[in-house]
């Protein structure tokens, strides 16, 4: 079986058509006024994008799944820079029966609400951040930022539930929520470990994971504003092994990328000189 597989390798069915998120999440030309928080159960529109929303956990949750599994057959079992424990690929094939019966729970929580498989597209950079040649690269990528907003939007989802009185979703989202919080804390465990006697090492992940974890604030999605859609769980980043100053961090950075796309979004509004 062919190891390091790329995201062209992903099969797919009919059903299944694939986009370039920055394409439509980075595009100067949205204006000021749709970067709302389009989840306020208030807004008219937010049936849709919780619908929306609801597809993409379920297609970044089968990139989860086939992600945490090629990193148990990417890697040989060993010390080395380009191995890693055997302990690790259990806690990896476990995150794999997770993410299996978290794609089960969201197939049917789209028909729950009103939506089904391939009514909106696939972006595949959460697969992408699995692609990663350096296991501790791709432990602190996939993990810990990509598992670490799953957190924040599975807290939103929840919360998102409860503010329009379903209970059906907000259960489905609290039990893999708690299975999320795992799945970081083990990546923030594991790099601590796999890094311990290689501080830069160390460094050069944390600043691949600020990195992702600036793609993935989507220029204003997650954040801490009443604006943002998606807000950071700090309790839960808390339980999943994020220090005061990591979840500090990650605020300053998400506040970052939404400036930088509205400045970009009052460019592209501006006339031409």
């Amino acid at each position: 079986m062919k190891r390091m597989l790329s995201v062209d390798d992903l099969a797919r069915d009919e059903r299944f058509e694939r986009i370039q998120i920055e394409d439509v999440v980075f595009d100067a030309r949205r204006s000021r006024s749709d970067r709302r928080n389009i989840l306020d159960h208030r807004d008219t529109e937010s049936p849709d994008a919780a619908r929306a929303l609801m597809h993409g956990i379920f297609v970044g949750e089968i990139q989860a799944l086939e992600g945490a599994g090629r990193t148990c057959y990417d890697f040989d079992t060993g010390a080395g820079h380009d191995e890693i424990p055997f302990a690790m690929k259990l806690d990896m094939a476990r995150q794999c029966w997770d993410e299996a019966r978290h794609v089960e729970i969201s197939v049917k929580l789209t028909e729950h609400m009103g939506t089904g498989i391939g009514e909106f597209s696939e972006q595949t950079m959460l697969f992408q951040a699995a692609c990663n040649s350096d296991p501790v690269l791709r432990l602190t990528g996939v993990n810990r930022a990509l598992e670490g907003l799953a957190i924040d939007v599975f807290n939103t989802m929840r919360e998102y539930g409860d503010a329009v009185s379903d209970p059906v979703l907000y259960f489905c989202e609290d039990w893999m929520l708690a299975d999320e919080v795992t799945h970081v804390k083990m990546g923030s465990d594991w790099l601590r470990r796999l890094t311990a006697t290689d501080k830069e090492r160390q460094a050069q992940a944390l600043d691949f994971q600020r990195t992702v974890d600036k793609l993935f604030s989507f220029g204003g999605l997650r954040g801490e504003s009443d604006d943002n859609p998606v807000h950071l769980a700090r309790k839960f980043r808390t339980m999943a092994g994020f220090s005061d100053e990591e979840i500090v961090e990650l605020v300053d950075i998400a506040a970052q990328a939404q400036a930088e796309a509205e400045a970009n979004s009052a460019a592209a509004g501006a006339p031409a000189s």
